[in-house]
């Protein structure tokens, strides 16, 4: 009889803590600033990749470089972010990027957020090399030949800045006002 009362009383007591109706969505809960902002650091540290390439273009706002030169990885020219023009550096044939962090950045990209340069460093010219690790901030629109604009992947060398460019970003959209479809 004691064991059906526990067998009994046990069941009660697990039907009245679960209803098995009612699925729940972590995902459809919003998310505050602070959880956004963890997230986002986290798919940064995961998205990060080695930024090895070429300067095709210099803005106020930062660099966009062709990269994939895996040789400018190696000492000594690795020694520094920023290599100067003159070395002989290039791009190995049907290279491909891989998805693990800190994999080599195959393709145009825009790098901002640059180390600053401490006394009389050489400021980043035309065709120079960088060598830097990135983390993904989006995308970025800039003027390539006259009127023709390419968009590419953005990639900021600060961790923080980046993950400050990303929720900003998800801010902005979140924020834009959404059309009925007809």
């Amino acid at each position: 009889m004691r064991i059906l009362a526990f067998f009994l009383g046990t069941a009660l007591s697990l039907s009245a803590q679960t209803n098995p109706g009612m699925v729940t969505n972590a995902a459809s809960t919003p998310l505050s600033r602070g959880q956004r902002s963890e997230q986002i650091h986290s798919e940064c540290v995961l998205g990060r990749r080695l930024i090895c390439g070429k300067i095709l273009k210099i803005l106020p706002d930062g660099l966009v470089v062709d990269s994939g030169y895996t040789n400018l990885t190696h000492p000594p020219l690795s020694a520094s972010w920023l290599v100067p023009g003159s070395v002989s550096a290039g791009r190995p044939a049907n290279q491909i990027e891989g998805r693990e962090p800190e994999s080599v950045c195959i393709g145009p990209v825009f790098l901002t957020n640059l180390p600053k340069a401490r006394g009389p460093a050489p400021k980043p010219k035309l065709y120079d090399y960088v060598v830097l690790l990135g983390y993904p901030a989006g995308e970025r629109t800039y003027d390539s030949v006259g009127d023709v604009k390419k968009n590419v992947r953005r990639f900021s060398a600060d961790l923080v800045k980046a993950v400050d460019l990303n929720l900003a970003a998800a801010d902005a959209t979140a924020a834009a006002p959404t059309t009925p479809v007809k």
